[in-house]
């Protein structure tokens, strides 16, 4: 789950990183009172989970309350590569003597941990990685050590950073290790990092990307989650443990294991073209050992897509049997009763197919088609959806 820049240094802040935090507004009138509270110049910024928000428009110097009143009025609502932009973030002026980059993130290629750093922050750290590598240290972190005092001044040393601010840059280094280690965090970033007129280094921006996989144990990550800006249907799934994701198609998918459902979606839109260019609706993978009940779930939420209008189940059986996905099929339509009226397209092969296939044809549901192959399958459902046009 990826963090909005206050909530990331607020996670900063609360772990001992120095940050400069304001206020979160989601009116212009309320940037205008925050601006007067904080006093002096103020930096008003979209509130977005992604990059580029200065180069769109997004994040304006106000020197003045009623600036900062008519910055907000310009950036919300802001589409921002995608994103519309529904609160900004209005944070005190500071006066930048230099910008600096640092970050932990986990690196799966190596399946270690590693921390980036450079004497050169700013807007364009991802272009100075690939023009000046050299200009951004990368080092392994052991995940049992971790970034103790003397790990912080090896990183200021292979970054190589003024000798005027190492002591205080190795200090947000391990403080900014605790915020990643004590969140369960796959990514921690400041930048920039800057030296302020006050001799102070201190954040002024933060990213952080939490993992999902940890939440059982970071019980607060559900503050977090930006439920305006989450399709209620993904939603839904979430909270049914689904993994869930919507697309902008015609077609439900239901499948288990995750490379099926991608296979499925490939011949499902290739098989689209033949029949309207009607395309996917969804990613969902019911899991290895799904139960009848996560099937229903499942049917429950793609049923409910108003954009739906045919489903296609495919499943090979292995720990998932069979027979627990035909059961699932029919006590999902059983509960849904009359609200169920799009076409099922049922393919199933592998763990208990025959009784599987007994089962749907003894239930005997007018909506279910079930076919032998995944081709011919994929086919019926784009038809069945293009005809439900």
């Amino acid at each position: 789950m990826d963090l909005f820049e206050y909530q990331a240094k607020g996670l900063f802040k609360a772990h001992g990183v120095p940050v400069s935090l304001g206020e979160v507004a989601e009116t212009p009138a309320e940037a205008g009172v925050i601006a007067q509270r904080l006093g002096g110049v103020t930096v008003v910024k979209a509130q977005v989970k992604v990059g580029g928000r200065g180069k769109a428009g997004g994040v304006k110097v106000a020197k003045t309350p009623t600036d900062a009143e008519a910055a907000a009025a310009a950036i919300l609502g802001m589409d921002i590569k995608g994103h519309t932009v529904h609160r900004v973030l209005v944070d005190p002026g500071a006066s930048i003597e230099q910008e600096y980059y640092i970050s932990y993130l986990l690196d799966r290629a190596n399946r270690t941990f590693l921390a980036m750093a450079s004497y050169e922050g700013g807007m364009e750290i991802e272009q100075l990685a690939v023009e000046r590598p050299d200009a951004l240290a990368r080092l392994p972190v052991d995940a049992l050590v971790g970034v103790d005092a003397a790990k912080a001044r090896q990183i200021v040393t292979a970054a190589r950073f003024p000798e005027s601010v190492a002591d205080q840059v190795a200090d947000v280094l391990v403080a900014l290790w605790r915020t990643f280690v004590e969140t369960d965090a796959t990514l921690v970033e400041v930048n920039p990092l800057a030296l302020v007129g006050d001799g102070q280094v201190v954040a002024l921006d933060g990213k952080v990307t939490l993992d999902d996989n940890a939440n059982f144990r970071q019980p607060n990550n559900s503050e977090f989650e930006d439920l305006a800006a989450t399709d209620p249907l993904e939603q839904q799934a979430k909270e049914k443990h689904l993994n869930y994701v919507k697309l902008d198609g015609e077609v439900g998918i239901i499948g288990n294991g995750a490379g099926l459902v991608m296979s499925t979606l490939d011949v499902v839109a290739y098989a689209g073209e033949r029949h309207g260019g009607v395309r996917p609706a969804n990613f969902l993978d019911i899991g290895g050992g799904a139960s009848a009940r996560v099937m229903a779930d499942g049917l429950d939420i793609i049923l409910g897509d108003p954009a739906v209008r045919s489903v296609f189940v495919n499943v090979f059986g292995g720990i998932t049997a069979c027979d627990a996905v035909a059961n699932g099929i029919v006590t999902a339509l059983g509960m849904l009763g009359d609200a169920a009226t799009k076409p099922l397209v049922v393919r199933l092969d592998g763990n208990n197919v025959v009784e599987g296939r007994r089962i749907l044809a003894e239930a005997g549901h007018p909506l279910v088609t079930v076919i032998d192959t995944m081709d011919a399958a994929a086919d019926r459902a784009a038809e069945l959806a293009n005809q439900g046009a």
